[in-house]
């Protein structure tokens, strides 16, 4: 089938990087799930093709490797870092400036990394409302001496330091230079494929390129056909609030769907789940604000030309921002209520 013939092509690309001196490549985890961990062990066999292609010299969630292992290596010596997760403290910050300066190229591996990610939503609060939550008013804490962590505490064993925990969650982008971004969460096992087959082939495309189809998810999605062309939404729905069509386009149902606003190539996994799209992987090309881009095809849709009827619509909305910026709050127009 066309997936066979798919790995027929990175294979052939690959064997002949089993037999030369192996590229260097590393992976790294930063303010993410862990889920892009996952995926590369979910690739199942086809993992051992990119263990026999690569000599792989920093990984430690799989790996027993130490920071000085790469700083030991020579600048540009990895061929490629993929460094999933947003930027969250000094010490992440650390290690992908680090995997910068030792890599040739660096790929911004899921969404946390592309976009910011789930975790980017914490941007909404600063940090010390975060502190205050976890640390003093969360219904599970006993803090009776209201202790919070320190970046530095003095023992007897001398001094002890934790990294510095941001005001903010930064994309990967945001902190060091990035060749290409591999989106999803977590991306899944053909584009992670295609990716290393791209690299190894050393026919690299534009640099900053997403390496997934520029087409909304929508031209491939199979309920298209039942997609509103003109205003059909007189009510907002969640999922859990009406019995799902699973062939019927979520939006002509009422169920907000960022698929008219996000990238194709996830293989709908969402959408064949019976689930609407919430963006992880990000917006196609040209588009500067995701969540302005959903805004703007929601607006497109909605039957109600009264003010009052257009505001009972909209209010609806469950967390509107937190929707709209599912996965992309850290790289949106907004980034936040603050400035960063």
């Amino acid at each position: 089938g066309a997936r066979g013939d798919f790995l027929i092509n990175v294979y052939s690309i690959m064997i002949p990087f089993i037999t030369l001196p192996k590229p260097k490549a590393a992976f790294y985890w930063c303010a993410s799930c862990g889920g892009c961990e996952e995926a590369v062990i979910d690739l199942a066999e086809d993992f051992l093709t990119i263990a026999e292609a690569f000599d792989f010299v920093f990984w430690p969630v799989a790996m027993d490797f130490k920071l000085k292992d790469v700083e030991v290596l020579q600048d540009g010596e990895i061929t490629v870092s993929f460094i999933n997760g947003g930027i969250r403290t000094s010490d992440q910050e650390h290690v992908a400036k680090l995997l910068r300066r030792k890599s040739a190229l660096v790929v911004a591996f899921g969404s946390c990394a592309h976009l910011g990610g789930v975790p980017g939503l914490a941007n909404f609060v600063k940090r010390s409302d975060i502190f205050e939550y976890v640390y003093h008013a969360s219904p599970s804490v006993v803090n009776p001496d209201k202790k919070e962590p320190q970046e530095l505490t003095n023992t007897k064993q001398g001094i002890l330091t934790l990294p510095e925990f941001y005001d903010t969650v930064y994309t990967l982008d945001q902190v060091i230079d990035v060749d290409y971004y591999l989106p999803g969460c977590a991306p899944p096992p053909d584009l992670i494929m295609k990716a290393v087959a791209v690299i190894l082939s050393g026919n690299l495309p534009a640099k900053g390129t997403v390496l997934a189809p520029d087409k909304s998810l929508c031209d491939s999605c199979r309920r298209k056909v039942t997609r509103p062309e003109k205003s059909v939404i007189r009510e907002i729905r969640r999922v859990h609030e009406v019995l799902l069509d699973p062939d019927r386009c979520f939006l002509e149902q009422g169920i907000i769907c960022l698929g008219p606003a996000t990238r194709d190539g996830c293989g709908e996994r969402c959408i064949n789940a019976n689930m609407p799209c919430r963006g992880c992987f990000g917006p196609t090309g040209g588009v500067q604000d995701q969540g302005a881009k959903f805004l703007s095809a929601l607006a497109s849709v909605i039957d109600a030309n009264d003010e009052q009827e257009i505001k009972k619509i909209t209010d609806s909305i469950v967390d509107p921002a937190g929707i709209f910026y599912f996965y992309s709050l850290p790289s949106s127009m907004l980034r936040g209520r603050r400035n960063v």
